[in-house]
């Protein structure tokens, strides 16, 4: 047969072999996409599976009746740093998610925003919010607050560690003292309220979440702003969770952290005032080109918490208006 016959040949054959295959695939019954999902097992602490619903349970938005996997009803969170600003934020979108949460902070007397969310925890939400004052320096004292609060509730579920300070000074003029207390607080402050909640998920042997707030500052060097201790203490921070993360594993206990950042707070609010011109310049530094709010880290708390990010530990969330991407 010549070459011209065998290509008018081939080119017969196509279409029947196609034919041939489109109708095998016609008649083979399709698997519905949710098969997968469901044939394997749900691995311990993995998200709940959402209910059936009828389209009638419109007003059980934002329970566990909806998107069960964000509902933190009946699980009890730590938030240090509370008192005020940020962690107040966060411990306030952890009552809206159903957790009983109780806030840590060295302030003798939290503010007044503070009880205004209690009460509403309280009267509206159907949770509660507690204040214990502890300096996370004190070591013995906040293992011992953190073993009765557990004693108390009969689990610890979650923590987020959001006690820091601040302080801008030049390297050269950096004190070993104001270094060593920086470190102490935004580092070893962490790590030992780590230690004392991770203490008694383990103890309960329910698993849990842990929450460490970090900052952009712990991946680049700010320009314009002259803070290499807390810098290298968030580094520190973001580091100080992956190797929590693959020790605590074993125990379900999920570490994470978020990397703000510049948040417009009231301490930011007075930086402001004597360097003016950073409230301009900042949100030129990053892409959606404006500062933060606390409660746009709201959501991140929340998931970072909850069954929703039931396979993620050891990460850093970081949440900085895409400064660190340029």
């Amino acid at each position: 047969m010549t070459p011209a016959r065998l290509l008018v040949r081939a080119a017969t054959r196509v279409p029947r072999v196609l034919q041939k295959l489109d109708s095998l695939l016609v008649s083979t019954p399709r698997v519905p996409s949710r098969a997968f999902s469901t044939t394997l097992p749900l691995l311990q602490g993995g998200p709940p599976k959402p209910p059936a619903g009828d389209g009638k349970d419109a007003p059980y938005l934002g329970t566990a009746k909806r998107l069960p996997e964000f509902n933190l009803s009946n699980k009890v969170v730590l938030v240090s740093g509370a008192a005020r600003g940020l962690g107040l934020t966060q411990a306030e979108a952890l009552l809206e998610a159903g957790a009983v949460v109780y806030a840590l902070d060295r302030l003798p007397e939290p503010s007044p925003d503070f009880h205004v969310i209690a009460e509403r925890a309280q009267k509206v939400l159907g949770t509660s919010l507690n204040y214990r004052q502890i300096d996370v320096r004190d070591v013995p004292n906040l293992n011992r607050i953190v073993e009765d609060i557990a004693a108390k509730e009969g689990r610890m579920d979650g923590l987020i560690a959001a006690a820091g300070i601040q302080q801008e000074t030049p390297a050269l003029d950096y004190t070993p003292e104001d270094a060593n207390r920086m470190f102490e607080i935004n580092i070893t402050g962490v790590f030992m309220t780590s230690q004392a909640v991770a203490k008694q998920m383990i103890k309960f042997n329910n698993g849990g979440s842990i929450v460490l707030i970090a900052s952009m500052s712990g991946t680049v060097a700010n320009r314009g702003l002259i803070c290499p201790a807390y810098n290298a203490s968030k580094a520190g921070v973001i580091q100080l969770a992956r190797n929590l993360a693959s020790e605590w594993g074993e125990y379900n206990i999920r570490v994470n952290t978020i990397s703000p950042g510049y948040i417009v707070t009231a301490m930011v609010e007075e930086l402001f005032k004597q360097y003016p011109e950073r409230r301009t310049e900042w949100p030129k530094q990053n892409m959606l080109q404006r500062l933060s709010a606390p409660r746009e880290y709201r959501g991140a708390s929340v998931f970072l918490l909850s069954d929703a990010s039931s396979f993620m530990t050891g990460a850093d969330l970081r949440m900085d208006g895409g400064h660190s991407s340029w």
